[in-house]
């Protein structure tokens, strides 16, 4: 069962308020006690001879994470910088204890990998940037040191493993639930408390187009107040290109455009993907919507199929690579995954500075 319903379910009950209650204090009293180590070095964190960049959040799900790593790795690559990405690959089937490599050539099934490393793997394909796969991050960052001498290593998902050594972190807050509800897991969403974000050295606000000027201002505020010498940027997340998945051909958005189609994801928040195919005018005439990370079957899809009735079926990037063996013979009609990008509205200057910046001082 997804985890958001078996917890709305159990907050119908009294035992079951109780019980998050109670996970949720134990929770938020051992990211305090985690920190609180951290931050008298009694745990360690490593220095690898690279400039370190952490990108994440203080809650779980929806903030963009994927789309603003490869932004930063972009932003790198285009000055000609040697740049990787680490990522702990999480919700993959098949685990390793050795470090998995995506690059350009690579051949890797996405249950080796897990799928958000694929998706990205996927955009940034031909651009000399490897991904590195491993719970372990430290040894990973070795890896990319040694084998493909990044001068700068991209923690996706990062902000709190800090078993490695930030030079920058970069904190993503989404606008229209900045703060998980405000407590912590599993109650709410909130990895760590607020005042953690005095560790960013960027924070930058995502989805801003989906809430109105007052709220946003109060956010800016509060934000401020609690970490006044971090960058405070702003930015939105617009679709980029349709890739047709059979044939691998990237196609306009406005190839789809006034026609019915058909939404498919496995995402912590659904609505948006599917807006944002409404915004760029293809109609959604049938939805299907499956837990975050989901692993698709083959008898979903040929259920899926069943139902299409001639009409193409548009799902992300990061949900068609766990279709399962044999999807191309399930699936009948067109299929499309949409790309999307991190724009970046406000403090576009600042997010260039501060990357290319750590390029010119020691590592």
């Amino acid at each position: 069962m997804n985890w958001h319903r078996r917890r709305s379910r159990m907050m119908k009950s009294t035992w079951g308020r109780s019980l998050l209650w109670v996970a949720s204090i134990c929770f938020g009293a051992g990211a305090r006690t985690r920190n609180f180590l951290y931050d008298l070095r009694l745990l360690p964190s490593r220095k690898v001879r690279a400039k370190v960049v952490g990108i994440g959040n203080l809650t779980t799900g929806g903030t963009g994470k994927t789309p603003a790593t490869v932004l930063a790795a972009m932003t790198l690559r285009r000055r000609d910088q040697h740049v990787a990405i680490l990522s702990r690959g999480y919700g993959r089937p098949v685990k390793s204890p050795d470090v998995c490599v995506l690059h350009d050539d690579s051949v890797l099934d996405w249950r080796q990998c897990g799928d958000e490393p694929w998706m990205m793997h996927q955009l940034l394909k031909g651009q000399n940037i490897p991904i590195l796969i491993s719970p372990d991050r430290s040894r990973a960052a070795l890896q990319a040191v040694t084998f493909f001498d990044s001068h700068v290593i991209i923690l996706d998902d990062g902000f709190q493993h800090r078993r490695l050594k930030r030079d920058l972190d970069i904190v993503l807050i989404n606008a229209t639930n900045p703060f998980g509800g405000g407590k912590f897991l599993p109650l709410g969403n909130l990895r760590e408390p607020l005042r953690s974000l005095k560790r960013a050295g960027m924070i930058l606000l995502t989805h801003i187009d989906l809430v109105a000027e007052g709220a946003l201002e109060s956010l800016r505020q509060e934000l401020h107040a609690v970490n006044p010498r971090a960058a405070l940027l702003e930015s939105v997340h617009k679709p980029d290109f349709l890739l047709e998945v059979k044939t691998e051909r990237k196609q306009r958005l406005s190839h789809l455009e006034g026609r019915e189609v058909a939404a498919l994801s496995g995402l912590a928040d659904p609505v948006q993907f599917e807006d944002c195919l409404a915004h760029v005018g293809m109609a959604v005439a049938q939805k299907w919507r499956y837990p975050d990370h989901h692993r698709f079957t083959r008898r979903e899809l040929a259920s899926v199929d069943h139902l299409l009735h001639g009409m193409p079926l548009v799902t992300t990037f990061k949900d068609v690579v766990r279709f399962p063996t044999g999807w191309r013979e399930l699936l009948r009609g067109e299929v499309y995954a949409l790309a999307i990008k991190l724009d970046i509205v406000k403090g576009k200057n600042a997010w260039t500075d501060a990357l290319l910046g750590l390029t010119e001082t020691p590592g």
